[in-house]
């Protein structure tokens, strides 16, 4: 499918954001930087260390962009369908999280 393609919906987009993502590498490297951004929100909202929420990017598209860049050999979705695809970390995350997709 094109990477300029309209998708109507979350559902749509999913099948392509996942062969996006068929290397493991960049699987595993997604599933770090969204681990470290669940866990680095949960301390700055606990510790009320507002200023760390800098750095949330750094890590959820720093992992990700290394997977890309390197592993995958694509250029990340988030640069065309930016909403869609930082669903698509989490959906995709709780789906290696239920063994849905293998890593």
């Amino acid at each position: 499918m094109n990477r300029t393609a309209h998708f109507r919906s979350f559902a749509e987009f999913y099948p392509y954001y996942l062969g996006e993502h068929s290397n493991p590498t960049c699987r595993r490297l997604h599933f770090v930087g969204t681990s470290l951004v669940i866990a680095l929100l949960a301390y700055t909202i606990g510790s009320g260390k507002w200023l760390l929420l800098l750095a949330l990017p750094v890590f959820g598209y720093g992992f990700a962009w290394v997977g890309h860049f390197f592993f995958e050999k694509n250029r990340p979705a988030t640069f065309t369908h930016p909403l869609y695809s930082l669903f698509g970390d989490f959906v995709m995350f709780r789906d290696i999280l239920l063994g849905k997709i293998s890593l």
